[in-house]
């Protein structure tokens, strides 16, 4: 299990930084409005949707809300729906961490290369420098007593 936690967090830290930005963004166009409509629209006690919409949409623009949503009660509002968001928001991101989990051991390990054998282990059959190309830099040596046959799976094209 331990590979695949190490497998999703290997593919999903370089979207990290982008998933951060997209947060910030989608926070300041979409909670920082809907926070301020909200409150402008529970303004007569009761929650009128007609002036909730008026409202977002004239407030939709970047950064129209920004010194507003920090002022009063819009604060305490904006602060709930943040927390709600970033809830939801890091639900989907768990969700994709999950998706992009590998399916065995194996997944990402290129088939036909050494990148199964660890700290030069490869070199006690193969050779670094010369021989028979195998993979990049592992050759089969001409010198090796036993048999040296190698077995090209695939088609070779010629044009």
């Amino acid at each position: 299990m331990n590979y695949k936690v190490q497998g999703a967090v290997k593919k999903v830290r370089k979207y990290l930084i982008i998933y951060l930005i997209l947060w910030i963004v989608l926070n300041i166009l979409l909670v920082m409005p809907v926070s301020y409509s909200y409150i402008n629209a529970c303004g007569s006690g009761k929650f009128d949707l007609n002036i909730f919409f008026e409202t977002i949409f004239n407030n939709i623009m970047p950064f129209t809300t920004f010194g507003k949503t920090f002022s009063g009660a819009y604060f305490g509002n904006y602060i709930k729906l943040t927390i709600g968001f970033t809830l939801v928001y890091t639900i989907f991101i768990v969700i994709g961490m999950i998706k992009l989990a590998p399916k065995n051991q194996y997944s990402d390990i290129e088939h036909g290369s050494s990148d199964w054998s660890e700290h030069g282990e490869q070199y006690r059959i193969l050779s670094p420098k010369s021989g028979i190309i195998l993979a990049e830099k592992n050759y089969l040596p001409l010198d090796k007593m036993g048999n040296v046959n190698v077995l090209i799976v695939g088609r070779i094209w010629c044009w």
